[in-house]
């Protein structure tokens, strides 16, 4: 008997089959009694405790790109001297968000599942600098290239909903 090999899970925009994986995709998500439009809403929100206004021009944005270009706008505050974009307790914020937006949509613990065993990419392709370095990969020569956080919470979150 042949066995097929499935192809990994990766996204690169909301459109795609595995974009519902983006922080970007509309699927709003209730934080302590507030309302995010999505999961990188919620996320830039929370990077900026202890700056109010900061985070009420966050959750007032009308699209995810608005909610994160409103919070690189004011980086300086956050004190990661021009690596705005990326520090370690960001990990476990993300993955924070990502179990709210699975709790508050469970439809789509489903489709994780669904998943099985494959690994899941964030595909950074024409924007691989910076922090998508981190929180993605690109496919070079066939062999995915970058630290990908965002597809390795994922396949965390995967593992603990099996294990559940």
């Amino acid at each position: 008997m042949k066995k097929v090999k499935r192809s990994d899970v990766s996204f690169r925009s909301i459109n795609d089959e595995y974009g519902w994986l983006s922080a970007m995709s509309r699927h709003p998500i209730i934080y302590n009694g507030l309302r995010f439009r999505t999961t990188e809403a919620l996320f830039q929100w929370l990077r900026f405790n202890g700056h109010p206004e900061v985070q009420e021009e966050i959750i007032n944005a009308l699209s995810p790109l608005v909610a994160k270009m409103k919070a690189k706008k004011h980086n300086e505050l956050l004190g990661r001297e021009g690596y705005w974009d990326w520090a370690e307790d960001d990990r476990e914020r993300m993955k924070m968000c990502f179990r709210l937006k699975l709790e508050q949509h469970p439809e789509l613990s489903a489709m994780l599942l669904a998943t099985g065993n494959r690994m899941i990419y964030e595909d950074c392709a024409g924007r691989f600098k910076g922090a998508a370095k981190t929180w993605g990969a690109i496919k070079v020569n066939g062999e995915w290239v970058g630290e990908n956080v965002f597809g390795q919470l994922w396949m965390e979150i995967r593992t603990e909903l099996r294990n559940s």
